[in-house]
């Protein structure tokens, strides 16, 4: 080599190396800077100020931890609190923004000089890959079709108002090349629909946003696409012609999420309404039979030749939010090639949980008083055991068998064959002080949280058939936004934002396929940097820490795929340390295996398992806090 160039590259080996040393610091500064910001907590791993009052923030499949304030919007890196980006992009409401499930995009509705538009923009660089001003509204469900590249939105205009006045919109479907954003086709429902407060527990004189999160989100299935807002309707996907249209009212009784969320098979796609459970073909979209006179039917479940509907149970209203009990109570079995009915079971009493098969031959539920196992073959009750929990809301399976029978505010483990005594039992009520009202929503909350993560793995057999099943992937922001969730429903379908082995990248991880790309791609100045984006953590990374940074992302996605939410959360008074909090007890042994101390807790706190670590916001500050052992 040219002693010449030699010299000139060692110069060069060594500035990289300053750069990056002085990079280093400036970061582990303002990190340790970020920490000293706020009063020290045990279990707090970091905190961030952002420019103003927190007013919303969500959790995304690749760790990123998306929060908006009044004057901007932020993506923070979940697991160090580091702000990957900021824009400017003045108030926005929580139903401005939606992640889009198996993508790094995140949409955005923006409005500008009395302008509105729809962006969808990179997660990680908040770069923006494409944009709309067709389209208009707050985003209320999500239905994507990975191998087509295909994205339906749902949109609502000015969905805001007094939970006691109650909201009816006219929501718009939009079909969408997810790469581009071009549209193919608009569909706009017949008539107004009501809408679900996101919480109640606001003066009545506060205005609070609506969602449609008390109905089903859009699903795609064999070229077509089904809504289920009016009735049921099938949306040729190439056209946006109907297909399909049958109506019947939803939300029985001013009751959210009376109808089952759609089951499938190789033939034919299950729906329920009105009392019926409907088979459609697949092939052609067209009526295959009716099962009638079934009552409301918030659940199905679909294994071998036999569909299980769950008739009754608890449900929120729409005008306040309380909890209530709807009936006829009881179980159908259904033969799915030919809608007969085989058995009928109406042996519960004033209530009913959900469904949960813990085999092929055995069906477990709880009503008000008794945990209840029926023979799935004749419907006939093999046990009857009484589970002495105060308003029972679900019942899961645990990895070792076991039932639980769960409130929430209490857990009980249960042997499904031979009944009996608990296995062991836990009670943790919240504290008395303060308003009962959000203390409820705390509550009920904190116990939420195992449905949001992978809890379908333990809550039903496996065998069980989902419409997940298919390549249609929703999303649903109820999971992130009811305040004082029915847990029935959450253990039912087990949330909504499903997540899957396949990534499809748009924006930097569109460039990341193998270590040598991820290199070439992340060291290339080729990235196309948006003027409306500020404090963007990548411009200050050296190559390494990026690819560092790439590959944590990938790795943690993979994670996320296979994770097994173990533990429920209580908030309550903690045995050991004194002061509220949340307890983590575990569902296989009924250990309290974590704590976390919460002087004044968020309604709206969220886990990161993965992680390991819990988010709250207070004032100006979004806070992590590691889920410790006690």
């Amino acid at each position: 080599m040219n002693p010449a160039h030699k010299n000139t590259f060692s110069h060069i080996c060594i500035i990289r190396s300053l750069i990056f040393f002085v990079t280093t610091l400036l970061l582990s500064a303002f990190s340790v800077h970020s920490s000293q910001n706020s009063a020290p907590r045990a279990a707090q791993e970091w905190s961030a100020k952002l420019d103003s009052e927190v007013r919303f923030y969500q959790t995304t499949e690749l760790g990123v931890l998306v929060a908006g304030t009044d004057k901007s919007l932020y993506a923070l890196d979940g697991e160090s609190g580091d702000v990957l980006w900021r824009r400017k992009t003045g108030r926005l409401d929580e139903t401005d923004v939606a992640p889009v499930i198996g993508t790094d995009l995140l949409l955005l509705n923006l409005e500008k000089n009395g302008k509105t538009r729809i962006e969808a923009i990179d997660l990680l660089t908040g770069n923006t890959v494409w944009q709309s001003d067709k389209l208009r509204g707050s985003v209320m469900h999500l239905a994507l079709e990975p191998d087509n590249g295909w994205l339906a939105i749902v949109l609502v205009r000015d969905a805001k108002g007094k939970p006691s006045d109650g909201c009816k919109r006219k929501p718009a479907v939009h079909l969408l090349h997810l790469a581009t954003g071009e549209e193919l086709w608009r569909y706009e429902l017949e008539s107004e629909i009501q809408m679900m407060p996101t919480r109640w527990f606001a003066d009545d004189d506060k205005e609070t946003l609506f969602t449609l999160d008390n109905y089903r989100a859009p699903l795609f299935a064999d070229n077509r696409l089904f809504l289920f807002y009016e009735g049921v309707t099938g949306l040729a996907v190439q056209s946006g012609k109907e297909l399909l249209r049958e109506r019947f009212r939803i939300n029985e009784e001013g009751l959210a999420l009376t109808e089952a969320d759609p089951v499938a098979d190789a033939e034919r796609l299950y729906v329920s309404g009105r009392g019926r459970v409907r088979a459609l073909s697949r092939a052609t979209g067209k009526l295959i039979w009716e099962a009638k006179d079934l009552g409301l039917t918030p659940e199905l479940l679909l294994t071998g030749e036999s569909l299980f509907v769950r008739t009754g149970g608890r449900f929120s209203q729409l005008k306040d939010g309380e909890i209530v009990k709807r009936g006829p109570y009881g179980v159908s079995a259904i033969d799915s090639a030919t809608g007969k009915i085989r058995w009928r079971f109406r042996g519960a009493d004033k209530g009913l949980t959900n469904l949960a098969l813990a085999s092929t031959t055995t069906i477990m539920l709880a009503d008000d008083d008794e945990l209840l196992s029926l023979d799935a073959a004749t419907g006939r009750v093999q046990l009857r055991s009484k589970h002495r929990i105060r308003r029972p809301a679900f019942v899961l399976l645990n990895e070792r068998g076991e039932v639980l029978v769960g409130g929430q505010n209490e857990l009980a483990a249960f042997d499904p064959l031979r009944g009996g005594e608990a296995f062991w039992r836990v009670a943790y009520d919240p504290p008395g002080r303060g308003v009962l009202r959000v203390i409820a929503a705390i509550a009920a909350r904190s116990a939420a949280l195992y449905f949001r993560y992978g809890g379908v793995a333990t809550t039903a057999f496996r065998g069980v058939q989902l419409a997940r099943g298919l390549s249609s992937l929703r999303w649903s922001g109820a999971v992130t936004r009811i305040a004082i969730p029915n847990l029935s429903d959450f253990a039912a379908e087990a949330a909504r934002e499903t997540v899957t082995s396949q990534l499809k990248p748009f924006g930097l991880l569109s460039r990341v396929d193998s270590t040598r790309r991820t290199l070439r791609a992340v060291s290339s100045p080729s990235l196309n940097l948006n003027v409306d984006v500020e404090e963007r953590l990548w411009d200050r990374l050296d190559p390494a820490r990026q690819l560092d940074k790439l590959s944590r992302v990938l790795w943690r996605r993979q994670q996320l795929t296979v994770l097994r939410n173990q533990h429920m959360y209580f908030y309550t008074e903690l045995p050991r340390n004194g002061g509220r909090g949340l307890l983590g007890v575990n569902l296989n042994n009924g250990h309290d295996e974590r704590e976390i101390k919460l002087a004044e807790p968020d309604y709206r706190l969220l886990t990161d398992e993965i992680a390991g670590l819990l988010y709250s916001a207070k004032d100006d500050k979004l806070f992590a806090h590691r889920l410790t052992q006690p």
